[in-house]
C-alpha cells in the first residue's frame, strides 16, 4: 500500500538523520500525531505536507522515491 511505502520511507529518512518524531512534526510545521499516523501508514498524506516534509528532511521529490521501499508492486 502506497500510504504505508511513504510513511516507511519518511520514517527511514528520519531516524537515519537521529530525529524523533517530535523535533522533526515541530521543524515541518505539523503536528507530532499526524507525522505519527503518516509514518505508521493510517494517514494519506497531502502533497503539500509531503512537500514540507521533503524540505524538512533536506530531500527532493526524486531522492525521497529513489529507495527499494518503493519497488515492486504497489496497491492503492
Amino acid at each position: 500500500m502506497i500510504r504505508y511505502q511513504v510513511g516507511q520511507r519518511i520514517k527511514e529518512l528520519r531516524q537515519y538523520r537521529g530525529i524523533s518524531q517530535e523535533k522533526f512534526a515541530l521543524d515541518a510545521g505539523i503536528d507530532r500525531t499526524y507525522i505519527a499516523s503518516v509514518e505508521s501508514g493510517k494517514r494519506n498524506i497531502s502533497v503539500v505536507n509531503l512537500a514540507k516534509i521533503w524540505k524538512t528532511l533536506g530531500v527532493t521529490a526524486k531522492e525521497f522515491f529513489n529507495s527499494p521501499i518503493f519497488e515492486g508492486e504497489q496497491q492503492t
